[in-house]
């Protein structure tokens, strides 16, 4: 469960708090007032002003008590501080929730660097007076277009990563970037690559890179400048079909 989602449950027992009617010695308060407590302490740090905030709200009657001081009047002390916890939390939920929305998106960036990866490098064709460039000829030349690409947004980007054997034989992928456990299978097509033997290479691929033990994800990135494939969206459909929430393919053309 995330820190939102936790922020949202305690903010959710607010309201079913105070539709019981309950008491600051009410055992129902006490254990949520010690999620929110624990919660407040682990995200924001015993230090900060937001614990030190959601510590200072009062949950008990503070006045002169009589002797037989009513339940309603605990109650309603006890409901002013759950409404005010309720707007504090709230508050910090939705800084939460944009922070949250501000962060990178690996994912989303790599999927734009496979979807542009042609026009980068028809781009690096176009030079001033006709100065030296990447030709992309074969799957080296896609590989280290790829890796640079790859570099403007991960710091470890790692080629040749070992993996598992698969059938009695080792290998390597393309790419492996650990932060966010993700292997990158990249391929071009050819003169003779038919579509049947390309899913056959990744379905190999793909059963030895998820015997290691830090992936959580696989990319299988195949070029097609020339349109070889006949039924591209069949092999990305098959593979994807088959590791749900494990691969994703993009056949670029």
């Amino acid at each position: 469960m995330t820190d939102i989602e936790k922020l949202k449950e305690i903010i959710d027992e607010i309201d079913v708090l105070i539709e019981h009617k309950v008491k600051d010695s009410t055992p129902e308060f006490k254990a949520w007032h010690n999620k929110a407590k624990s919660f407040m302490y682990h995200h924001f740090g015993s230090d900060s002003p937001e614990y030190d905030d959601f510590c200072s709200i009062r949950f008990s009657f503070r006045g002169n008590l009589m002797k037989h001081t009513p339940d309603s009047i605990y109650i309603e002390s006890c409901k002013k501080g759950l409404d005010t916890a309720k707007l504090g939390l709230q508050n910090y939920l939705t800084e939460l929730s944009d922070s949250e929305s501000d962060t990178f998106d690996s994912e989303k960036e790599i999927e734009r660097i496979f979807t542009r990866f042609k026009e980068v490098a028809l781009q690096l064709t176009r030079r001033h007076a006709k100065r030296e460039t990447l030709i992309i000829n074969d799957e080296y030349d896609v590989q280290d277009l790829l890796h640079s690409l790859l570099k403007m947004y991960f710091d470890d980007v790692r080629d040749e990563e070992p993996v598992p054997s698969y059938a009695g034989g080792s290998s390597r992928t393309d790419f492996y970037i650990p932060d966010i456990k993700t292997f990158i299978e990249v391929k071009k097509t050819r003169s003779g690559l038919k579509d049947k033997e390309l899913r056959d290479q990744l379905i190999i691929d793909i059963e030895q890179y998820q015997k290691h033990q830090g992936c959580e994800k696989i990319y299988c990135f195949v070029y097609d400048p020339d349109r070889k494939l006949r039924n591209p969206a069949g092999i990305k459909k098959d593979l994807e079909e088959k590791h749900q929430g494990l691969v994703r393919v993009f056949i670029e053309s």
